[in-house]
């Protein structure tokens, strides 16, 4: 797998129809996106963001691999190293010794949704929830809103009782990262001050996936982002305005990989 699909980012309509179900304000979504996944719910390469989990690696295989791959199969979590595509070399090590385990063990997409909950996330199996998440922010998204509906976990998302929230989002262990203050500030920040606009932020990761830096992917237009997209106008071939017209967005839009139909 080369884990590379469409790589669509999450437009209005579908945090609308997540907020709908979920019954909560755009500011308590983004508040654990924020935690969960920081910016983006894909890497620079197209690949979907993605953490492995060598604790849950050992324990879908009963500890076969511990002696000869201590760091991708061990029963103590952690051991993580760098974020970003180092996360695939650990997968791709795994996936060597038992593909269906090492999908399971990883975290997924913008909202860090396990893979062995594939089926809470409402997939029949996680071969088929990990092309989702290749595809789109949204169904990264969407598997978010199933997990939280089928584990009830909605309920406390809608108190905002971060504590019962990342206990149950989290584990037993949430409190040694602090995870429930985090989502209780970035909620409040969301709460108190502007949401990210889902089109600029979708073209801040459209930049990002094209080469070109925006300063990050936060639904912002700063200085950085405004003379991205500039540079990319440029690049096109349409006028250097910076502004984020429709004809830009068009083209920013990244075309499916070979063999993929639109």
């Amino acid at each position: 797998m080369n884990f590379i699909g469409q790589t669509l980012a999450l437009d209005s309509s579908g945090m609308n129809s997540v907020v709908a179900a979920l019954n909560v304000q755009p500011s308590n979504i983004w508040a654990v996106l924020q935690v969960e996944a920081a910016q983006s719910g894909f890497l620079p390469d197209r690949r979907p963001t993605m953490l492995f989990e060598r604790h849950i690696f050992y324990r879908l295989t009963s500890g076969a691999f511990k002696t000869t791959h201590p760091g991708i199969c061990n029963p103590v979590p952690g051991g993580y190293g760098a974020p970003g595509a180092y996360q695939y070399t650990r997968l791709n090590q795994a996936m060597a010794l038992n593909s269906d385990a090492a999908l399971q063990s990883s975290s997924w997409g913008i909202g860090q949704v396990l893979g062995q909950y594939f089926s809470l996330a409402g997939y029949p199996d996680v071969e088929t929830m990990v092309a989702a998440m290749i595809d789109s922010e949204y169904a990264q998204l969407d598997a978010f809103r199933a997990y939280l509906q089928s584990t009830s976990l909605a309920a406390p998302l809608q108190a905002h009782d971060w504590t019962s929230f990342a206990r149950g989002y989290n584990g037993p262990d949430f409190a040694a990262n602090h995870y429930d203050t985090q989502l209780r500030v970035a909620f409040q920040r969301f709460s108190s001050g502007p949401l990210p606009d889902l089109d600029i932020r979708a073209a801040q990761l459209y930049l990002t996936l094209r080469g070109f830096s925006p300063g990050g992917i936060d639904g912002i237009a700063g200085q950085h982002t405004l003379e991205a997209i500039a540079s990319f106008q440029a690049s096109v071939g349409l006028p250097q305005t910076g502004n984020l017209d429709e004809s830009t967005m068009n083209a920013l839009v990244p075309l499916p990989p070979a063999g993929i139909a639109n």
